[in-house]
């Protein structure tokens, strides 16, 4: 740090050292004010440079700017955006944030994406949730001919995802949807196969560290499945198990090994694991008490608010706190 300092007084135009201070600043001086304004101005300084750019966007993630600022910098920036996958892939996710989902699910059909480390999963997990959304939207206001389509799209990954499905992939909020929308047809043993199918797969819920750990809203869905099949007993186990699992583990202390891959976040900027692990757990904890009944919902709908409070960007958050109007007309 005091030689790249020394750097910026004998030349201060040069932008490399000012996002070297950046990330110096905020990983081991734990100061975000003044990482901030080098990245700023390192930016400043080159603003053709779409790294410098991705890694900008990557720290007002971290500190927590709104979603609307943020795809104001990238849309001001499209050239430097499309050019790199990672910075497309956020600015579909700032759209699936704002709810703009009908545009987010055009900008990914309009790309090839390739594999990049680090980025296991996340051009998957923005494809499922435009889809659902929407699909969800279709069912609210009546549509289950656009519900099926979409649903139908969500199970099965177009070519240009750049990825896969993994083997054992839970989709038992697809199948709990496929449910509601064949109900809303008229066909009941299509719905009944469609919510026994969203009953299974794992029901325990875990940290969640990595990108393939299983995720608490599929149990959550398994909880409204088993409800639509008049096992109320089974879907409140499932419910106080997230919401026992949340109150249990706010407070763990999270290690992860050196080695590992496939974390959910770029690693520009070092996360606080023991504070994601608090979010993470008030998000378990609001989805089993969303469950459980009219008397969980107000106590619910805060926890929601306290993770967004804490993570502006918490996808699963935004959506499910949406879903709590919607609820008592899905179950």
């Amino acid at each position: 740090i005091a030689c790249w300092e020394q750097s910026a007084t004998m030349d201060d135009g040069f932008p490399t050292v000012h996002r070297n201070l950046a990330l110096a600043y905020f990983n081991k001086s734990n100061d975000p004010v003044k990482a901030l304004a080098s990245l700023e101005k390192a930016f400043f300084i080159d603003s053709t440079d779409a790294r410098v750019l991705m890694e900008l966007d990557q720290l007002y993630k971290r500190l927590n700017y709104a979603p609307a600022i943020r795809l104001e910098l990238l849309e001001k920036y499209l050239p430097l955006v499309v050019s790199r996958d990672d910075l497309y892939l956020e600015r579909i996710t700032l759209c699936n944030l704002l709810g703009r989902y009908q545009q987010a699910r055009e900008l990914i059909a309009a790309r090839v994406f390739h594999p990049w480390e680090g980025g296991e999963g996340k051009v998957v997990s923005q494809y499922l949730l435009c889809h659902l959304e929407l699909a969800k939207e279709a069912i609210h206001h009546g549509d289950a001919k656009t519900a099926l389509e979409l649903l139908r799209a969500a199970a099965n990954y177009p070519s240009n995802l750049g990825e896969g499905k993994l083997a054992g992939a839970q989709e038992n909020d697809i199948h709990y949807l496929e449910g509601l929308a064949h109900e809303l047809a008229g066909n009941t043993a299509a719905a009944k196969t469609a919510f026994l199918a969203a009953t299974t797969g794992i029901s325990e819920p875990v940290q969640a560290i990595f990108y393939n750990d299983p995720q608490p809203d599929k149990i959550f869905y398994q909880g409204l499945a088993w409800i639509k099949l008049n096992e109320e007993d089974r879907a409140a186990r499932i419910f106080k198990k997230l919401a026992d699992f949340g109150a249990q583990h706010i407070k763990d202390v999270i290690s992860i090994d050196y080695f590992a891959v496939s974390l959910p976040d770029l690693l520009v900027f070092d996360a606080d694991l023991d504070l994601r692990n608090a979010i993470h757990c008030r998000y378990i904890r609001a989805l089993g008490l969303s469950g459980l009944g009219n008397t969980h919902l107000e106590e619910a709908e805060a926890l929601f608010e306290e993770v967004l409070k804490l993570d502006i960007n918490h996808q699963g958050a935004a959506v499910h706190k949406q879903l709590l109007e919607w609820l008592p007309t899905m179950i």
